[in-house]
């Protein structure tokens, strides 16, 4: 089971949505609407995030893993209300 660090649930508040640890086996967090009412699951359970890369492998890695992972999936994160834009919100 995926652990949320404070950063995360910092992140979700901006957003004004309700993360909680996922029911999915294979991701890491399910993000809700202020209703409580299921949106996505987001992040796989196989990789790190930003706020894990900083707590193993400090700032400076966790900023060049952030730089890819923004670069690799721009496409698709500045969609609003998909995965992969509260995923890029949430976890990076």
């Amino acid at each position: 089971m995926y652990n949320i660090l404070p950063y995360s649930y910092k992140q979700a508040s901006k957003l004004k949505v309700i993360i909680k640890p996922s029911s999915k086996k294979n991701k890491k967090i399910d993000v809700y609407d202020l209703n409580n009412n299921f949106l996505v699951s987001i992040g796989s359970i196989n990789h790190l995030d930003y706020p894990y890369y900083i707590k193993y492998k400090g700032k400076d890695y966790a900023n060049k893993r952030r730089e890819l992972y923004k670069k690799r999936f721009q496409k698709t994160r500045l969609i609003k209300n998909t995965a992969s834009y509260f995923a890029d919100k949430i976890l990076w």
